[in-house]
């Protein structure tokens, strides 16, 4: 399946884009768009461990499933006050 991650803050600027477009298995997870994201941008290996990953709007864990359809952004954890 294809998607598209919406990247955002120091993850846009560490890939230069604000949208990368992947091709996952029919049967992929996040732990996988995590490894395919790295590997297809290696300039967010850095932030992989620490990068944020929402599934339509819901913070998502690594065994969480993947739809085509589904709406996918990434981004550095925020810290402020």
């Amino acid at each position: 399946m294809k998607v598209d991650v919406l990247l955002f803050a120091a993850a846009r600027e560490a890939a230069g884009n604000a949208v990368v477009s992947l091709h996952l298995s029919n049967t992929a997870d996040v732990a996988e768009l995590r490894a395919r994201l790295t590997s297809t941008v290696p300039a967010l290996a850095p932030l992989a461990a620490s990068l944020l990953v929402a599934v339509n709007n819901q913070y998502a864990d690594d065994n969480v499933p993947l739809k085509g359809d589904d709406e996918i952004a990434c981004f550095p954890p925020v810290s402020g006050g």
